[in-house]
């Protein structure tokens, strides 16, 4: 009779138990959830401590910084005197290889130089660290660039004379008016005339909001005489990077075809190029 008993009990309770089991199969515990829904990702980065986060932080910025030295650097636009083409806030992205096999910039581009010497006087000295931090948030496009850095258009290059203004109110290079359709709306090609023959290695440079540039037109009597020395560009401005909504690519300007060379060539294609006539058309770093 207590055997019996005992028995019972012990097949009831193997009976519950064997429910038990069964229903812990079925059902979906907090702990097994989260297994379920964590992505893999997550976990491989849930398991790096602090020190490995920060190395492979560190391991990113310097590969941005060797990047922006060396191949592509942004920067940001903190004036407007390259409107419309650039305007304030855009960060564009400079070709740092563009002139490092055996080319010089070219009449039309936008160049980002140094100008150390022939915009500015040698800088007074800083505390270093701060221009190392400085020159680093400049690199990444965080920072304004260096108060020695500018940028403006290409208008004439080694051997160039080039002339303001003709009869029409345009620049002429080389005898040819330009038709400057990139400068800003109702902007004259120049308030200032000058008649001046730019030196072999150098370049004359202006902005596109004409009346909101300090340019080559402006450091004539400066020793050097506005011209910007072809080993202190740094690359051309070759994209918008930001902000999104104005990311595009600088396309050359068709504004100097036809121009010839001081010792009388055209470059091929150049030859058909129409002559510049009527007044100019209206279109839309540090000035």
């Amino acid at each position: 009779m207590d055997t019996e008993a005992r028995q019972t009990e012990r097949d009831r309770s193997s009976a519950a138990h064997d429910g038990t089991e069964e229903g812990s199969r079925s059902a979906c515990s907090p702990r097994s959830s989260r297994r379920l829904f964590r992505l893999p990702g997550l976990s491989a980065l849930s398991g790096l401590s602090w020190g490995r986060v920060g190395l492979l932080g560190l391991v990113c910025g310097v590969f941005a910084l060797l990047l922006s030295n060396f191949v592509v650097q942004p920067f940001l636009i903190p004036s407007g005197s390259m409107e419309p083409t650039l305007q304030v806030g855009d960060r564009v992205l400079v070709n740092k290889l563009a002139y490092r096999f055996d080319t010089a910039p070219e009449r039309g581009d936008v160049v980002v130089f140094d100008g150390t010497g022939s915009f500015v006087q040698e800088p007074s000295g800083e505390n270093p660290v701060t221009g190392l931090l400085h020159g680093a948030a400049a690199a990444l496009g965080l920072a304004e660039p260096a108060e020695t850095d500018f940028v403006k258009r290409v208008v004439g290059v080694g051997g160039d004379r080039v002339v303001c203004c003709d009869k029409g109110g345009r620049v002429e290079v080389n005898g040819r008016a330009v038709d400057e359709r990139y400068l800003y709306a109702g902007d004259a090609p120049s308030s200032v005339p000058f008649d001046i023959v730019v030196p072999q290695g150098t370049l004359w440079v202006m902005g596109d909001h004409r009346s909101n540039s300090r340019d080559s037109r402006d450091h004539l009597g400066d020793p050097g005489g506005g011209m910007v020395p072809v080993d202190k560009v740094i690359g051309r401005a070759d994209w918008i990077g930001w902000p999104l909504g104005r990311w595009a690519v600088l396309e050359p300007t068709g504004a100097f075809h036809g121009v010839r060379s001081p010792g009388g060539e055209t470059t091929p294609g150049d030859e058909a190029a129409p002559a510049a006539t009527g007044a100019p058309a209206r279109g839309g770093v540090h000035g």
